[in-house]
């Protein structure tokens, strides 16, 4: 029994790490509070593209931490007995919560782009947002803002 719980914990953790939504950094994605909004609208050209990622988030992973405890706890159960038993208990836990948090943390990176754009106005602006389409120097877009949000859409 005790061989299938830690394959089953182990699974339990991984496939809520992979229940982080990351598709609200996309431009193509609103918030609920956007929809049924003025929002304003500028042009301009993209003066250059650079890959860079988001770290969804706060940077810290109480899930991440949680599951690496628990199934660290558990692996090290299982080694040596007595008061050894307990030093492993202790060890692994302490292992898996920073092994957990790492996981959890590269399991809520996006990858993105940071755009910047020469607007119709002359003002440069910079804006990061999910690398989910292809954007070139040169091209054409709106940038679409409602308060401080903005997004970039092609024109």
């Amino acid at each position: 029994m005790k061989k299938l719980l830690i394959p089953a914990l182990a699974m339990s953790v991984l496939a809520l790490a992979g229940c982080a939504n990351n598709s609200t950094y996309s431009g193509d994605v609103y918030r609920g509070n956007q929809a049924e909004t003025a929002q304003s609208v500028s042009y301009g050209t993209i003066q250059s593209v650079r890959p860079v990622q988001i770290q969804g988030g706060n940077g810290e992973s109480v899930l991440g931490s949680l599951g690496g405890a628990v199934i660290g706890g558990l692996l090290g159960n299982q080694v040596g007995g007595g008061s050894g038993k307990t030093l492993a208990t202790a060890a692994g836990a302490i292992g898996g919560t920073i092994a957990g948090s790492k996981i959890q943390q590269a399991t809520d990176r996006v990858d993105a782009y940071e755009l910047e754009i020469r607007q119709d106005s002359g003002q440069n602006v910079v804006v990061v947002q999910k690398a989910d389409r292809n954007w070139q120097v040169g091209q054409r877009v709106r940038l679409i803002a409602s308060g401080s949000s903005v997004s970039v859409a092609p024109y």
